[in-house]
């Protein structure tokens, strides 16, 4: 039968638990326990080690989330308007952000310069001779303040060769105006098909002036105008 049999093995075991020549020496106990704390040990090491990377892992991608975002704010703060066209005209963001970015390292290149007060009182001057033509000839009033901006331009030190670069770089000082620039582009341009209204040369012109306006004044002027803007309000 199984019964006796059972009984028969468990008297066994009991008998040597019983038995001290069974029993591991307290040198291998010792080895034992050294073995099993070095594995624990070996254990948490790895542990621990995975946590640190996983750790550092993570405050690297929230350093460049972080880096991403400060980025952006910059950007966008500088840029206003001309961020959101660049924006609508690039694959994704990260590629806006990169033309963005070369517009204001190509700009860091020029070699601006002031303009002194004679030449300054001569583009002025030509100035209100454009405005004034626009009471009896609009359209030629428009071409001739598209003429004289891309002259100012050229005066100040921007490279002239094509509108778009020319926009682009003026975008990273002016971004509010050059919007306007391109604007007052479009019409003059429609203008030459005779595509548009007397109001939309006038908003032109108006768009050049402000454009115009702006090369012309110095650091100087600037630092007079932002000390006065302040003062205001």
């Amino acid at each position: 039968m199984a019964y006796p049999k059972v009984l028969m093995a468990l008297e066994h075991t009991q008998t040597t638990v019983r038995d001290p020549r069974t029993r591991p020496s307290p040198d291998q106990f010792a080895r034992m326990a050294h073995g099993y704390f070095l594995t624990m040990s070996n254990v948490t090491l790895t542990v621990v080690i995975i946590v640190a990377v996983l750790v550092i892992a993570a405050l690297a991608i929230a350093g460049y989330q972080m880096s991403r975002r400060k980025r952006t704010e910059r950007l966008r703060d500088q840029y206003g308007p001309e961020y959101d066209r660049a924006l609508d005209q690039s694959e994704s963001q990260r590629a806006a952000e990169s033309e963005l970015t070369d517009r204001s390292k190509r700009y860091e290149d020029f070699n601006l310069r002031n303009l002194d007060s004679a030449e300054r009182e001569d583009y002025e001057r030509r100035w209100k001779n454009v405005q004034a033509q626009f009471v009896d000839d609009p359209s030629t009033a428009v071409r001739n303040a598209d003429l004289l901006v891309v002259e100012v331009m050229s005066a100040r030190g921007y490279p002239v060769e094509d509108f778009d670069k020319r926009a682009n770089d003026l975008s990273v000082r002016y971004p509010e105006r050059t919007q306007h620039y391109r604007e007052a582009r479009r019409i003059a341009q429609a203008n030459e098909d005779g595509i548009v209204d007397t109001e939309d040369l006038r908003q032109a012109v108006r768009s050049y002036r402000s454009l115009v306006l702006a090369l012309l004044a110095d650091a100087e002027d600037r630092a007079r105008h932002n000390k006065v803007t302040t003062t205001n309000r």
